[in-house]
């Protein structure tokens, strides 16, 4: 009986293990693939269409 209740115990704890190890490697590769698309274009294109929309609202304000 003890030998199963240690078996038990093992395998619930190295799931466990396994399941916090897979959802840890998910979040650095999010964070990993934003870090690069945040450093390359998609940061000029995002900036870009806040100026474009700030202008056009500063156009708008303008013209009475």
């Amino acid at each position: 009986m003890i030998e199963i209740i240690n078996y038990l115990k093992a395998r619930y704890l190295s799931e466990k293990a396994q399941g916090m190890v897979e959802y840890a490697l998910i979040v650095a590769l999010v964070v990993g693939i934003a870090v690069l698309a945040f450093n390359g274009g998609l940061k000029n294109a995002v900036t870009n269409a806040f100026n474009h929309a700030s202008t056009a609202v500063e156009n708008a304000q303008n013209v009475k």
